[in-house]
C-alpha cells in the first residue's frame, strides 16, 4: 500500500475502526496463501472424521464431493497477550505538515489491535511521554477494543505540546507491571538523549529489563527518513525548533548535515547492536511507507511464540 493510498483512505474514513479494518483486510487479502493460520478466519484445515465424535463440525459439502467424512479443524484460542506502548511526546508531532509520526503510529496501533481482536489475542495499551500517562489491562473483547480506540482518538486530536520523553523509566515500570509473559510492542522515535552515552546505557538497560522478564519485544523505530535520518532540507538557512523543549536554532543544513548524520548513525548502530544482543526486533518504520511491514512483523513474531 503506497503512502498516497494510505493518506487517501485516512481522509475518507471517519474513525479508527473503519481505517483499521480496511488496512488489515487489505493486508490479509494481499498475503495470498500465507503460512500464518488464524489471521482472517479461524478455520485451519480438514481431518478425517473419527467414529463416535460430534458431527457438528463435519463439512457436509466436502462429503457430497468426496463421499468421505471430513471435520473442519479450527485454531485453538491462545493465551497470547500483547501490550502496545505508544510514545506521545512532542517530538512525535513531527512533521507538522502531512502525516506526523504520532498520527502514523496511532493508525498502526489501531490496525494491530484490529488484528489482535481477529486472532482472539488479549491486548493492552500504554500511552507515555515523560511518564506513563495511561495504561490499560489486556483483554480481547470488542468493548475493550473500542475503549482503546477512544483513547487513541483523544491522543490523535490533542497531541502534547512541549512534552519530553522519559522512555527509560517507562520501560522499567512496564517490565515490573506485566507479570505474565507477553509480547511488548513499542512505537517511538527513540530520540531521547541519543547523544548522552550514560543515558543511552540506561535506555539499553531498560530494554534488557523487559527481556529479563521473558517478554518478547518489538521496537518500531518511527521516523521520517528523508528529514530526520537523511537531513534532506533545502540548502538555505533554516529555523529549527526543538518540539519537546522549545529551544530554537538558525542553521544552514549543508554545514552540519555530515556531522548530524554521523552522530545519529552512531547512536542507531549502538541501538541495533543492543537489540540484537538481547534478541529484540528493531524495525524501521518510515512514515512515508505503508503499514504492511508492521502487520507482517507481528504475525512472524506471534508465529514464533505460539
Amino acid at each position: 500500500m503506497s503512502r498516497l493510498n494510505d493518506d487517501q483512505q485516512i481522509r475518507q474514513l471517519a474513525n479508527l475502526e473503519l481505517l483499521a479494518r480496511q488496512v488489515v483486510e487489505g493486508f490479509i487479502t494481499g498475503l495470498h496463501q500465507s503460512p500464518f493460520h488464524g489471521f482472517s478466519v479461524e478455520f485451519a484445515e480438514h481431518r478425517l472424521y473419527n467414529n463416535g465424535e460430534s458431527v457438528k463440525n463435519i463439512d457436509w459439502k466436502l462429503l457430497a464431493r468426496t463421499e468421505k467424512l471430513f471435520v473442519k479443524q479450527f485454531e485453538e484460542e491462545t493465551n497470547l497477550r500483547c501490550y502496545l506502548l505508544l510514545d506521545t511526546s512532542s517530538s512525535m508531532n513531527f512533521p507538522e505538515k502531512g502525516l506526523s509520526k504520532l498520527q502514523f503510529s496511532v493508525y498502526a496501533v489501531a490496525s494491530l489491535m484490529y488484528l489482535f481482536k481477529k486472532q482472539r489475542d488479549a491486548f493492552g495499551l500504554c500511552l507515555f511521554s515523560d511518564k506513563i500517562d495511561w495504561l490499560s489491562t489486556a483483554k480481547s473483547t470488542s468493548t475493550h477494543l473500542f475503549h482503546l480506540y477512544a483513547e487513541l482518538e483523544k491522543m490523535y486530536n490533542s497531541p502534547r505540546v512541549n512534552t519530553v520523553t522519559h522512555i527509560t523509566d517507562v520501560l522499567h515500570h512496564i517490565a515490573q507491571e506485566i507479570h505474565q509473559r507477553s509480547m511488548v510492542i513499542i512505537f517511538s522515535d527513540m530520540l531521547e538523549n541519543n547523544l548522552d552515552t550514560e543515558k543511552q546505557q540506561s535506555l539499553f538497560a531498560a530494554i534488557q529489563h523487559l527481556k529479563f522478564n521473558k517478554h518478547e519485544v518489538v521496537v518500531f523505530n518511527v521516523h521520517d527518513k528523508q528529514k530526520e535520518l537523511e537531513f534532506n532540507f533545502d540548502n538555505r538557512p533554516h529555523h529549527f525548533v526543538d518540539m519537546e523543549t522549545g529551544a530554537e536554532i538558525k542553521v544552514h543544513p549543508g554545514k552540519i548535515r555530515d556531522a548530524y548524520r554521523n552522530s545519529l548513525a552512531a547512536y542507531r548502530h549502538e541501538l541495533e547492536l543492543k537489540c540484537a544482543q538481547y534478541h529484540i526486533d528493531l524495525i524501521d518504520a518510515d512514515i512515508q511507507e505503508g503499514y504492511q511491514n508492521i502487520l507482517k512483523t507481528y504475525l512472524v513474531k506471534r508465529n514464533k511464540m505460539i
